[in-house]
């Protein structure tokens, strides 16, 4: 995994996780490693990984093998320099992985969606009429996300509470788990994206936790949806998983139906199985795992996500990140955020004999795992951890 790392006086640069340490791609460049593959060191000195991810997918994938080739006889290719070239993690301070210039949260978790159907529209069908036609999403905040580990404020907005609109703290804080891709390549403006080229246009993915305050939303989302519940903080990884990485975890998703329009039809295998988890740990608890969840819950694939939000015209960026929405099981305990865990705040969720949680409180940290297990092969993506405070 990539990520932008630095310790003691030095600069933000990039680096490569390796088990517990960060391999300084930089001094590794210097040293000649990369020579013969026409990279320049410099494209690692810089403080975010747009420049090295637009040198291209190639460039990307021949790095990718020099690392494995040197990391094949127990990283012995840097016995000599070991020191110049591993920092252990507990030394260094992550950044913000890439520049982010626009954000876009998709809807693509259909038992998410079918919950909040059910809880605030009851007596009809839990879905919109539109949301298997069409990957629901909307703009959002880019520069209110953090990197993994910066401490989350509970936000201020204007709630209803006995039916009458007061402004204060949010009282109904939540979290979404949710996977990003970050854009690797760029489109012109008015150009789509076909959707069988689409998945070209992702250089990786991460852990995502867009924060939301439910109370807030509830009261502002009619008729223009999220604003202030949304805008005021969500949580990146510190690692970029390169998307070839995911090949081996491949499988088929969920059946489509009515089978989408042609500009969105794909097939064959273009969904992932990743598992996904959620822990909380209040400030005077312990850590407890709260929702089991897999990336194979996604009801739109990443290339159809591409696709939609392109065929009007719009242009991507490098950097750019899109969120997938929150990824929900079928079963509670896979259920991806408070509002569903908690069902509105209906049944608290008890993490112990004393402590129970509706929404989150003061002092609260939620962290992201996520891995990919499959015929023998493992990936694990970077976590995503936030702690509340007033």
């Amino acid at each position: 995994m990539y990520g932008i790392f630095s310790y003691g006086i030095s600069n933000p640069r990039v680096g490569f996780k390796h088990g517990n340490y960060i391999l300084d791609l930089e001094v590794v460049g210097l040293l000649g490693y990369f020579d013969d593959l026409a990279i320049d060191p410099a494209v690692f000195s810089q403080p975010v990984l747009n420049d090295f991810i637009a040198l291209g997918r190639s460039v990307h994938r021949a790095a990718r093998q020099r690392l494995n080739e040197l990391f094949a006889n127990d990283a012995s290719a840097f016995s000599d320099v070991h020191d110049q070239v591993f920092i252990h993690e507990s030394r260094a301070q992550m950044h913000l992985p890439v520049r982010i210039g626009d954000y876009t949260d998709f809807y693509a978790g259909i038992h998410h969606a079918e919950n909040v159907g059910r809880m605030f529209r009851p007596s009809g069908d839990p879905l919109l009429p539109n949301y298997k036609h069409i990957p629901v999403a909307y703009h959002g905040r880019a520069s209110s996300i953090v990197v993994s580990g910066t401490p989350i404020r509970r936000p201020n907005g204007q709630f209803l509470r006995a039916g009458t609109s007061i402004f204060g703290p949010s009282e109904a804080l939540d979290f979404e788990l949710e996977l990003g891709l970050i854009i690797g390549k760029s489109n012109p403006p008015g150009d789509p994206i076909m959707v069988e080229e689409a998945e070209d246009y992702i250089f990786g993915i991460t852990l995502f936790n867009d924060w939301s305050a439910r109370d807030i939303q509830r009261w502002e989302y009619q008729p223009l949806g999220p604003f202030l519940g949304k805008n005021f903080a969500s949580s990146l990884s510190a690692w970029v998983l390169p998307f070839d990485e995911l090949e081996p975890f491949r499988v088929d998703g969920p059946s489509q139906e009515p089978t989408p329009l042609p500009y969105l039809y794909t097939s064959g295998k273009k969904h992932f199985t990743l598992e996904l988890q959620v822990w909380l740990q209040p400030a005077d608890g312990e850590k407890i795992c709260i929702c089991r969840s897999n990336a194979n819950y996604l009801y739109w694939n990443f290339a159809q996500m591409i696709a939609h939000h392109t065929v009007g015209g719009c242009n991507l960026n490098i950097g750019d990140v899109l969120a997938t929405g929150t990824i929900s099981g079928t079963t509670p305990g896979s259920y991806g955020s408070m509002l569903e865990l908690s069902w509105n705040g209906e049944r608290p969720l008890h993490l112990s004999e004393t402590i129970t949680r509706t929404f989150l409180a003061d002092g609260d940290t939620i962290t992201l795992k996520g891995w990919g297990f499959l015929n023998g092969v493992r990936v694990d993506l970077g976590d995503v951890t936030g702690t509340i405070y007033s």
